[in-house]
């Protein structure tokens, strides 16, 4: 007999018949430190350097989960995932999170088990190609070799677009960034294509970087998220919240320089609440209740993430673009803290 049947026969709910599971905010805290899945190495979204510190866009936000739940963001173990076994890790509770510069797709939000609980970069698919081959379009790539990475949209995409514009290349793939660029720096693909960020990392890192351009042309939508297990929806608002504080800290002029003396003196309701003046906010979600100070205290807001990792103050030197702020021509915004 099926256990359902079973369950209803005897009068028993699955919950009160199954042995209760400790929720992942349970299990940090009691580990003491949150398991982050990240990229194995992209420079500005997450990598290691050479003494084994991490950094990025997306270490920020695991920085941040843990200051929020821990109160402080050092207490976070990274766990390097290449793209095929990153869905996996997380689905099997190896990582409490994954913050990878993955793409929110329809199939990875509704088939994987797992939730996008929002975005830290919309980023767009282009291609990289020696600028000897004078291409000025993806077009002008017909009949080209193509590097790509496996197992990511990015494949998908390249298929696609060629397919819709009735084009053909040959597909050279690759499972990581690394393997990539070398066969790309070897001559042996035309061109690279991925992630506009990824492929500006990847010409910085060839040896003559000003022999290669950067296509103007974007392919795709690549709206870049952290991503939680399905069913545990406590977890999931606190990562989501992880990442909203630090985007209307941005939004309320909030930063690690001037958070603690806010906190004393702002008369700003929403700042109030965010830093945990006012209100129970962090009880909500089982969290203490200065959960919003600490990410902008320790981690800082978006805009000192953005600038220190991938903008203004990194060697990537990316525009903000549609990552600015709602408010500053983009289209990156948080719900308000009320």
């Amino acid at each position: 007999m099926a256990i359902k049947h079973v369950l209803m026969a005897t009068g028993l709910t699955l919950a009160a018949a199954l042995p209760a599971q400790a929720t992942t905010l349970e299990s940090v805290k009691a580990r003491g430190f949150v398991q982050c899945g990240v990229s194995v190495g992209t420079p500005g979204f997450s990598a290691p350097d050479k003494n084994g510190q991490w950094s990025g866009l997306d270490v920020d936000l695991c920085r941040a989960v843990a200051a929020a739940v821990l109160g402080d963001a050092t207490k976070v173990k990274y766990r390097p995932l290449e793209a095929m076994e990153r869905f996996i890790a997380l689905q099997s509770g190896e990582v409490d999170l994954l913050s990878r510069n993955s793409s929110w797709t329809y199939k990875a939000d509704v088939s994987f088990g797992l939730n996008f609980v929002g975005v830290n970069y919309y980023d767009g698919q282009g291609f990289l190609v020696p600028k000897a081959l004078k291409a000025k379009s993806p077009k002008d790539l017909n009949g080209a070799t193509i590097c790509v990475r496996s197992g990511t949209t990015t494949e998908l995409n390249l298929a696609d677009y060629f397919r819709s514009n009735k084009l053909t290349f040959t597909p050279v793939v690759y499972g990581n960034s690394d393997q990539l660029r070398s066969a790309y720096e070897a001559g042996r693909c035309d061109a690279l294509t991925g992630d506009r960020s990824n492929l500006a990392t990847q010409q910085l890192l060839l040896a003559k970087p000003e022999e290669h351009a950067l296509l103007p042309d974007v392919i795709s939508k690549e709206p870049l998220g952290p991503l939680v297990r399905n069913g545990d929806n406590q977890w999931g608002n606190i990562v989501r919240w992880s990442l909203n504080a630090m985007i209307l800290g941005e939004e309320l002029g909030l930063t690690s320089a001037n958070s603690a003396e806010l906190r004393k003196s702002s008369t700003d309701q929403e700042v109030r609440r965010l830093l945990g003046v006012e209100g129970n906010m962090g009880a909500m979600m089982g969290v203490p209740n200065e959960w919003g100070f600490n990410i902008l205290a320790q981690v800082g807001n978006y805009q000192e993430s953005f600038d220190r990792n991938v903008g203004a103050g990194s060697p990537l030197k990316l525009e903000r673009g549609v990552n600015a702020l709602w408010s500053k021509g983009g289209i990156l915004f948080s719900p308000p803290m009320r």
